[in-house]
């Protein structure tokens, strides 16, 4: 019986690809390095996509979903410096939450990966789940994975806009790479899309990927038993690292998008907040993530592509900060100070930086 968590919606496109669901199977760990007596490798699966496809959205629900008991350890990457999702991240029961920031963990901190994995494995989890920056390339995190005796590299996961995947895909230069190399491909956002644009959106999609197996989630969720199982054949080899990597450029992830970033004092009338996120122009600001004070307790900011989520924190002091992606920011940087109660000097811009 199909699970209540797989929408696998059926359109005119379903007959191009192999399969609508992938095989889910225990799998035996690849052979590696011999480990300690009574020690057995952790499954890792990595989730890519771009800029508000809804990763941290259906991590958060998957971890809701497995039994108490199983324990999963959670390593989140932003390119900003500003940590924002370790407060929803701890309000989703996960086990242990670690972000690294201020860089794509595929290039400019993949040295530090191995120092974040050390903590996560001391953890002692059932598994680790990798969410990558919006714009990630996976191959050097998944030989990452591949050369730690400890792990096993279960899945490469990437999820798909469904409403804006064809509007960005010019925009980044990563978008193409995820939907390329994965294991699993999960269709989000497709609620309330009629037939037609939804096909006429995933066109780029099948041309750039018919085979893999892609799975319409229910509004956030899928199934553990879809994501897991995955037993990746992806990166194998150095030459197909070198395949994967081909066309990369190791400072990409200055080159995809604007960020403001700035921390809040003020308290926040919800409804009035609401209002005010959603009026940010969605072309310009991708994401907008933030934690706040407000009349009603803190609250996360979820903001994508005009989409608006407010979600309530357990009570405790917060951080307040916030942090916007997209382009031409520097252009709102007014609006950002008057909606937020924060004086534009102390508000930081990084501006992204030309392919030239």
């Amino acid at each position: 019986m199909q699970s209540p968590f797989i929408d696998v919606k059926p359109s005119s496109k379903s007959k191009r690809h192999k399969n609508d669901k992938p095989k889910v199977v225990v799998n035996r760990p690849p052979e590696k390095k011999p480990l300690p007596p009574g020690k057995k490798q952790i499954p890792v699966t990595i989730f890519t996509g771009y800029l508000g496809a809804g990763k941290t959205t259906i991590i958060a629900n998957l971890i809701k979903s497995v039994p108490e008991s199983y324990k999963i350890a959670w390593l989140k990457n932003e390119i900003g410096q500003t940590a924002v999702d370790t407060e929803l991240a701890n309000a989703s029961n996960t086990t242990l939450t670690k972000e690294m920031l201020q860089g794509c963990i595929c290039h400019v901190m993949l040295g530090a990966l191995s120092g974040a994995l050390d903590e996560l494995v001391a953890s002692d989890p059932d598994r680790i789940i990798i969410e990558t920056s919006g714009s990630a390339t996976p191959a050097p995190v998944v030989w990452e994975i591949r050369d730690d005796p400890r792990l096993f590299m279960d899945g490469v996961v990437t999820v798909i806009d469904a409403i804006n995947f064809s509007g960005y895909l010019d925009k980044s230069f990563t978008l193409k790479m995820q939907a390329r190399f994965t294991d699993l491909i999960l269709i989000n956002k497709h609620e309330g899309m009629d037939e037609r644009t939804l096909d006429q959106n995933l066109d780029d999609l099948y041309e750039i990927n018919l085979d893999t197996p892609k799975i319409y989630t229910n509004r956030g969720h899928v199934s553990p038993d879809v994501l897991f199982g995955l037993d990746s054949t992806l990166f194998m080899t150095e030459g197909a690292v070198a395949d994967g990597e081909r066309t990369a450029d190791v400072g990409h992830q200055m080159m995809e998008v604007d960020l403001l970033e700035c921390t809040l004092n003020h308290v926040f009338d919800l409804e009035d907040l609401r209002q005010n996120l959603s009026s940010f122009p969605k072309k310009n600001f991708y994401r907008i993530k933030g934690v706040v004070n407000t009349n009603a307790g803190p609250h996360v900011i979820n903001v994508a592509f005009g989409d608006v989520a407010l979600v309530k924190i357990k009570e405790k002091e917060i951080v307040a900060r916030l942090v916007c992606m997209g382009e031409e920011l520097e252009d709102h940087i007014e609006k950002v100070s008057e909606v937020f109660h924060v004086e534009v000097e102390h508000i930081i811009y990084t501006p992204r930086k030309s392919h030239s």
